[in-house]
């Protein structure tokens, strides 16, 4: 059973729920050092309402569960994953996003590292499956993402290989692999992307990965055997959203 509650570290974070999603917001905790910073926030809140109060810094480790609080703290109400349908997916086609697929990334901090990658760069769906290895945002992965998340909406699927199925005829669907995929992406296709990423230890299931239509692999010079998954997933983000160009003519 999911908390009915979430708590948001970081004044970076913080800042990002409020000006995105206020209405959330349920109680607001920063200690001295932060105050000075947060007055606007103070009486939002105060007109609102709500609790807010300056607390000793134990207190916002109690708070949070956790010594990387960054001074301040607020505790929202947690988002609904919900499912996406099909009438969504074509919709997202016809708009050229680009989607993300993480199959059973575990690590909450990987998880917010590509989330905030993906907000850097545009992308604002990421799907995830209902697996007992998939990692859902929890505190720490709202305070690694740095407000990533109120600009990324996180959905969850049953079944994430059917799902790269039934999304092929609206997305070219690219999953990355350790080792066996090409070293580019195909550059020209008038679908737009899906990118899939898999599991920090197995990589992408044999059945995720069958189901993508091309298997994209970072080649490094060897020294060490693969990047960290956050680090993939910044590079080729990058390259899934930049625009394409067509080779240049030869004469």
């Amino acid at each position: 059973m999911r908390s009915k509650e979430l708590v948001i570290c970081g004044l970076k974070a913080v800042r990002s729920r409020f000006e995105v999603d206020s209405d959330s917001v349920k109680r607001l905790f920063f200690n001295r050092a932060t105050a000075v910073h947060v007055g606007d926030l103070c009486r939002w809140m105060a007109q609102e309402r709500l609790v807010y109060r300056c607390v000793e810094t134990d207190e916002l480790e109690r708070i949070s569960g956790s010594i990387h609080h960054g001074g301040i703290v607020v505790v929202v109400e947690p988002p609904e994953l919900r499912i996406p349908t099909l009438d969504e997916v074509r919709h997202w086609s016809s708009q050229q996003e680009t989607l993300l697929l993480l199959d059973r990334i575990s690590n909450v901090h990987n998880l917010g590292a590509i989330i905030r990658s993906a907000a850097f760069f545009g992308v604002t769906k990421l799907i995830i499956p209902d697996h007992p290895q998939a990692a859902f945002p929890t505190e720490a992965t709202y305070r690694v993402a740095e407000g990533g998340l109120d600009h990324v909406e996180v959905l969850c699927v049953d079944h994430l290989a059917g799902f790269i199925r039934a999304i092929r005829p609206f997305y070219f669907t690219v999953g990355a692999a350790t080792r066996g995929g090409r070293p580019d992406l195909v550059r020209m296709t008038d679908r737009p992307r899906a990118l899939v990423l898999g599991n920090e230890e197995q990589g992408l299931s044999p059945e995720v990965a069958t189901a993508c239509e091309q298997l994209i692999t970072l080649e490094g010079v060897g020294r060490v055997e693969s990047l960290n998954v956050s680090a993939t997933a910044a590079i080729l983000i990058w390259e899934c959203t930049r625009p394409q160009v067509s080779s240049p003519s030869k004469y």
